[in-house]
């Protein structure tokens, strides 16, 4: 068995609607690793891609930490609005920048203001936290691009949204090194966790059948996973309980159910059908439709990065 997997006992497998095909291989011909990595600055408009990048218990360095609101206080995403695809972030050492189709470039400052801003309080799904508003520059351009009133705000300092304590908590309990592992997790606009892993050798197996279809393949970043593992069978994530990385531990808590949003390319803001029609005819569970795995970190101190290339021990409940 290669040194990198660590196989542990079930304790935590899910009971499919439909049996799903995994196989999983005595030995992997290649080491487990970060294939890539991924930020999605303001919550669901584009992303970047990254080589490198700080990490902290929030997430990813800038990871969904500005959402956009309309007037009823309901954040906007993709769902509802595809045209958010096409707002393209980029970021460099001052300010977060924001391009859209026919809009002019929206700047918007890293600086903290010398006054604690109002914490205005916001609801991502079942999820209370607050944000501080932006101001009417950045309001105006979303709501010009999006064409109803919203406005931008970004996640407040004093906020404390925690991923769900009582899913860490199972975690701990099912781990012999669990005790050490920080209950609490606080981030940003995320769904509900800091972190969402995805299985390249997962969307190899679903653009296959993509293919028998004569359906063109979907690129990774239809699911906005933060990393990118490869080395993994398709769908071995469902039962991976943690991941170690250098010196950190990420504790997998939960399965990922997706919503049609996949459905959205990209590249164009068109909505079809695919991939999730596929995807719903093999990995329908009683939790959703399921790909990738959310996760919380442990280890991740002041300095610490993840690279592109860098290896992943993985242990599995089987």
């Amino acid at each position: 068995m290669a040194p990198d997997r660590i196989l542990a006992r079930p304790s935590h497998a899910i009971m499919p609607v439909q049996t799903p095909e995994v196989s999983f291989r005595e030995s992997s011909p290649m080491t487990i690793s970060i294939l890539s990595l991924h930020t999605y600055p303001v919550k669901s408009c584009a992303g970047l891609t990254h080589t490198q990048i700080s990490i902290s218990a929030a997430g990813l360095n800038h990871d969904r930490q500005w959402v956009v609101v309309d007037d009823e206080g309901h954040f906007l995403t993709q769902r509802q609005y595809p045209r958010m695809a096409l707002v393209q972030p980029t970021l460099d050492e001052t300010a977060l920048f924001l391009n859209a189709p026919e809009m002019p470039t929206l700047r918007i400052s890293l600086a903290k203001a010398e006054s604690e801003p109002p914490a205005v309080p916001i609801r991502i799904w079942k999820s209370d936290t607050t944000g501080a508003d932006e101001g009417d520059m950045a309001a105006q351009w979303f709501s010009d691009y999006l064409g109803l009133r919203c406005r931008l705000y970004r996640s407040h300092r004093n906020a404390q949204r925690l991923a769900d304590p009582q899913r860490v908590a199972e975690w701990r309990k099912r781990q012999p090194e669990g005790g050490g592992f920080p209950l609490e997790h606080a981030f940003g606009f995320a769904d509900g966790f800091p972190f969402l892993v995805t299985n390249q050798g997962s969307l190899d197996e679903l653009n296959q059948r993509l293919a028998a279809q004569a359906t063109p393949p979907v690129p990774m970043n239809r699911f906005r996973p933060n990393i990118v593992i490869q080395g993994l069978s398709p769908y071995e994530e469902d039962y991976v309980s943690s991941l170690h990385i250098g010196s950190m531990v990420f504790a997998v808590v939960k399965r990922c159910s997706r919503c049609p949003m996949p459905n959205v390319d990209a590249a164009t803001a068109a909505v079809g059908t695919e991939p999730m029609a596929t995807l719903t005819d093999y990995r329908h569970f009683e939790e959703g439709v399921l790909f990738g795995v959310n996760a919380v970190v442990g280890g991740a101190g002041r300095d610490a990065v993840l690279s592109v290339g860098e290896r992943v021990e993985a242990t599995l409940d089987l």
